[in-house]
């Protein structure tokens, strides 16, 4: 397992990245650091959230998930210099933001984040969802460069958007002399494929973009712990698995029982391999909520998976 270049952003990760949704949510402070210590103790780097995790869960109004990594890293003098903080702007639960992607929004929420992280610099700030106001590519942009020229990031993102939406974006960049988007963050896993390959990977792979995963998992149903409606109770998380359980995904639960069995690995170590060999995938992102669960996600990164 080597380290990876992370599209034209300078930062190089080891090919998994730890998704920091599930703190504040579905495991304490005191569990966050216990996964994270193993996390990095296998010799991972890197690790994502966004500024409205966990808005969704009872109680919580956003900016959970960055709070406990930043008294994770203020706990752990050093830790900064060993790990690399992916983050997000531009997203409420579930969508995007009422404020969308204005110079006015962007500026004031980054000074936010950084406040929770207890860091002076983001290493990768995301734009979460596309633009609700029809704010324009050049004022986003011109947002990120003012911040980057302020040394408040290093390198600039983007998540949930299509071919068209990407290519727009590195045209009106180039237009005004601007950085572009250097690293995307698309929904992709065994189940859902369509919204990657293609037209969006070639693009990725044409202009040297980095590519980290979400739901690489399916929400975990590709872990093989939902196989029923009866399952989708056995955690939190359960209530986004069910769209899930359809004859395709049988299916594709059935070949990773029967690659995982010949290879003495997990359902899940698989789902994650095969994202890992990919073309255009630099890494896939990832979640645990114990520490038996973090030993499962490096041992992904030692099962050979076949393309395809």
């Amino acid at each position: 397992m080597e380290h990876r270049d992370l599209g034209r952003t300078g930062l190089r990760i080891m090919p998994l990245v730890f998704g920091g949704n599930v703190f504040g949510w579905t495991i304490d402070e005191a569990q966050s650091f216990a996964v994270l210590d193993a996390f990095v103790d296998h010799g991972f780097d890197a690790i994502d959230t966004a500024d409205c995790y966990s808005a969704w869960a009872p109680g919580n109004k956003g900016g959970e998930s960055e709070t406990i990594i930043g008294n994770w890293l203020k706990a752990r003098p050093g830790m900064r210099d060993k790990v690399t903080i992916f983050t997000k702007v531009g997203s409420v639960t579930g969508g995007p933001h009422e404020g969308g992607l204005t110079e006015a929004h962007i500026l004031p929420a980054c000074d936010a984040s950084l406040r929770r992280l207890g860091i002076e610099a983001i290493d990768l700030y995301f734009a979460h969802w596309p633009d609700p106001l029809g704010t324009s590519y050049q004022e986003t942009l011109g947002a990120f460069d003012k911040l980057r020229q302020a040394g408040k990031i290093r390198a600039v993102g983007v998540s949930n958007v299509d071919a068209a939406q990407l290519r727009d974006s590195l045209k009106a960049a180039r237009d005004v002399g601007l950085p572009g988007y250097q690293v995307l963050q698309p929904e992709y896993n065994l189940y859902d494929r369509n919204g990657f390959e293609g037209p969006l990977r070639d693009l990725c792979l044409a202009e040297n973009i980095g590519v980290v995963t979400y739901y690489s998992l399916a929400a975990g149903f590709l872990s093989g712990k939902y196989r029923s409606e009866a399952d989708l109770g056995k955690s939190a998380r359960g209530g986004g698995v069910g769209k899930y359980l359809t004859p395709k995904g049988r299916a594709i639960l059935a070949v990773l029982d029967d690659v995982a069995n010949a290879h003495g690995a997990k359902p899940a170590e698989v789902a994650l391999a095969w994202l890992m060999t990919q073309p255009g995938v630099t890494a896939p992102i990832a979640s645990a909520t114990t520490v038996a669960q973090v030993e499962k996600l490096r041992q992904s990164s030692g099962v050979e998976a076949e393309r395809g």
